[in-house]
């Protein structure tokens, strides 16, 4: 078994809807004195008479702005130091109760692993206010961490329970890995782009899930030393099952995976004494699945 979050390497690889804004700090204006006039009296009477009542005068004013500059620079750094980040917990929560559960994802697990995983780790630092809308996100290297319902439902199609092996084929950005291992299912995740791979093994081994395994290759092929694995999820659409896979599949077990070119379904696949049988849940739009499988489908041709 590969250690957790060591980046191994094989193929010859080279070592928006719902805007949820910050929220906003406000702030009480100063009430003004209640009798300014009598304040400068009190202060600044011995000086007002004469001579003296203008040096007072121009004295009190001088004191009046500089204890209003001197507010508006304190009241400044209390509204700074009262600004905060988004509420994490809080838009985790929200996303969940509206984007997830009204769509029938009922699974304990699952639900609990949505709440838990902060998935603004797994974004680009630029979209990170936006890791809890109902829509995919740019990650980098034209790829994309899928949409919270996709992700929770493709967890709750797998039915996997806690200590299961599973295989997963692209790992992205991690964040699919991260709510498989939340579950208490041991992930073993391979990724084709090598900097993807790196950036999610970083940041799986920074959350602490040392059940999550990450391999930087081509994903085609499985991974054969590990099988056979209690569940498959696939990340990226080929256009049919890749065989490898059903090689490692468990008696019974299911593989989850979008299947089609531009137009894609998500597909149930449970191995039988028969073969496979396949059942096609909802239509979807995935990236690609690129690498040993395209050269395959060259050679069918």
């Amino acid at each position: 078994m590969a250690p957790a979050h060591e980046v191994v390497y094989h193929d010859d690889q080279e070592s928006p809807q719902d805007d949820f804004g910050r929220p906003l700090v406000g702030s009480e204006a100063m009430e003004p004195a209640e009798d300014m006039d009598e304040w400068i009296k009190g202060m600044w009477g011995p000086m007002m008479s004469g001579h003296g009542r203008r040096v007072g005068f121009l004295c009190a004013t001088l004191a009046v702005v500089v204890g209003l500059i001197m507010t508006s620079c304190d009241d400044g750094g209390a509204q700074a130091g009262a600004a905060q980040g988004p509420d994490w917990t809080d838009l985790r929560e929200r996303m969940v109760l509206q984007q997830i559960e009204p769509r029938g994802v009922k699974d304990p697990e699952v639900l609990a692993a949505m709440r838990a995983v902060p998935r603004h780790r797994f974004v680009p630092e630029d979209y990170r206010e936006a890791a809890y809308n109902d829509s995919p996100l740019p990650i980098g290297e034209n790829q994309t961490i899928s949409q919270p319902y996709i992700v929770a439902l493709m967890s709750e199609l797998l039915e996997v329970e806690a200590g299961d092996k599973v295989l997963e084929i692209g790992t992205g950005s991690g964040y699919q890995a991260a709510i498989l291992a939340e579950m208490g299912v041991e992930v073993f995740t391979v990724e084709i782009r090598q900097k993807l791979c790196e950036r999610a093994a970083a940041t799986l081994g920074e959350l602490g899930y040392d059940n999550a395994h990450v391999r930087c290759g081509d994903g085609y092929g499985g991974w054969p030393e590990e099988a056979p694995f209690a569940a498959i999820i696939v990340t990226a659409a080929p256009d049919r099952i890749p065989e490898p896979l059903v090689d490692q599949l468990a008696e019974g077990a299911r593989m989850v995976i979008p299947l089609g070119d531009f137009y894609q379904q998500l597909m149930v696949i449970r191995k039988t004494d028969d073969g496979v049988e396949e059942r096609s849940v909802i239509p979807v739009r995935f990236v690609p699945m690129t690498g040993e499988i395209e050269h395959q489908g060259e050679d069918s041709q």
